[in-house]
């Protein structure tokens, strides 16, 4: 299966593309349009700002591309997940690609931030691509953000973790766009099983 990671000059493509491979996919990365469609699914990775990153998007004109154009599912970790969202604080008010309802925001009242470190997964909802599926009792996962998803759609939340008393949402879903606040690539055992059983859905999709 091929696995376009989109390049937009501001992702830690490497760790995504060495797990990729180690679940046996095809990774291509690139910011071709033409490229991207010829995969059978994106992942939008991204670690920076939002103004920074939605700039770059629109000078490719991939914002317009994953808003209007996708044909096929698409994955966002980290800042490629709050991308998706509507509009983010970060710097400035910024607006986003808007597939997600909410607001990203700073965390506000917690002892430290960035919110760093392995976190507990508890899950709203269960996912196609979950559906059946045993999950390993250890669900801890790897965030490393600022800022977070606030006023999200209930019925878009699939998981989340609590930090001190913060419900920081880690995986949100909306048709065929999934987002992952955590790194799944870094996030051991767990993180690696659900971005395969994410792969795995795309394969039974298509069957």
């Amino acid at each position: 299966m091929k696995i376009g990671v989109i390049d937009y000059g501001m992702g830690n493509l490497f760790s995504v593309e060495q797990a990729l491979k180690r679940l046996n996919c095809e990774p291509l990365i690139t910011s071709n349009i033409e490229e991207l469609n010829k995969c059978d699914a994106l992942i939008l990775p991204g670690v920076g700002a939002f103004p920074d990153a939605m700039k770059r998007l629109e000078e490719l004109g991939l914002d317009q591309y994953i808003k209007e154009q996708l044909t096929k599912p698409l994955l966002g970790i980290c800042l490629g997940m709050q991308l998706l969202f509507e509009k983010s604080d970060e710097v400035t008010l910024t607006e986003g690609l808007g597939i997600f309802k909410g607001h990203i925001k700073r965390f506000d009242g917690v002892s430290r931030i960035p919110h760093m470190g392995w976190n507990d997964l508890q899950f709203a909802s269960i996912p196609d691509w979950l559906n059946e599926k045993e999950m390993p009792e250890d669900r801890f996962v790897y965030f490393v953000h600022s800022f977070y998803a606030t006023e999200i759609a209930k019925d878009e939340l699939v998981a989340f973790a609590d930090y001190e008393g913060e419900k920081v949402p880690g995986i949100v879903k909306s048709g065929s766009y999934t987002g992952m606040q955590y790194h799944p690539e870094k996030s051991g055992e767990f993180g690696m099983f659900l971005l395969e059983q994410w792969l795995k859905g795309l394969e039974e999709a298509a069957c």
